[in-house]
C-alpha cells in the first residue's frame, strides 16, 4: 500500500538531509504523479544561477517519491542505478520538475518485482523554470525491489 500523502511529503522533503537542506518542496503527491520544486535561494553557484548538484538531486528525487505515493511500502523498496543529466541552460530562479507513471505501469512493476525480485524503469524528466523553459534533462534508470 502506498503511503499517505502527508507521510510520503515528508519523508521526501526532510528524510535526506542534503534535501532537506537545498529546501525542496514537495508541491504534488499523488499516486502516479509528483512535482516538486527547487528554490534558487540557498542552492546558488559562483554566478548566482543554481548550483549543479541542486538541479541533479531535484532530477533525482522524483524517483523515491513516486515510489512513496505509488508502490506498496511494506513489499517493495526502490533505488536509483543510473541517472545522467543534460544541462540546457542557466537555472537563474526556482526549478521545477514533474514526473509519472501510469498505473498500468506501476502494477506490471509491483507484479515484476514479486516474480523476479526486482523490476526495472526509466523516469526521462524536464526540468524547468517559472517560464516553462527547461533548463537540464535527465535520465534516470530506477530499480524497485522486493524486501
Amino acid at each position: 500500500m502506498p503511503l499517505p500523502a502527508e507521510l510520503a511529503r515528508v519523508l521526501t522533503e526532510e528524510k535526506i538531509a542534503f534535501v532537506k537542506r537545498m529546501n525542496l518542496k514537495a508541491e504534488v503527491l499523488e499516486p502516479g504523479f509528483v512535482r516538486l520544486l527547487a528554490p534558487l535561494a540557498g542552492n546558488e553557484n559562483h554566478i548566482g544561477s543554481m548550483y549543479a548538484g541542486a538541479l541533479f538531486t531535484l532530477a533525482e528525487v522524483p524517483g523515491g517519491a513516486l515510489f512513496a505515493t505509488s508502490f506498496d511500502h511494506q513489499r517493495f523498496y526502490p533505488i536509483v542505478k543510473e541517472l545522467n543529466l543534460r544541462f540546457r541552460r542557466p537555472a537563474t530562479g526556482d526549478i521545477r520538475v514533474e514526473a509519472r507513471l501510469e498505473a498500468e505501469e506501476i502494477e506490471r512493476l509491483q507484479n515484476e518485482a514479486s516474480a523476479k525480485g526486482k523490476a526495472e524503469y526509466l523516469l526521462e524528466l524536464q526540468l524547468t523554470d517559472d517560464s516553462g523553459e527547461i533548463v537540464a534533462e535527465s535520465r534516470g534508470l530506477y530499480q524497485l525491489r522486493a524486501h
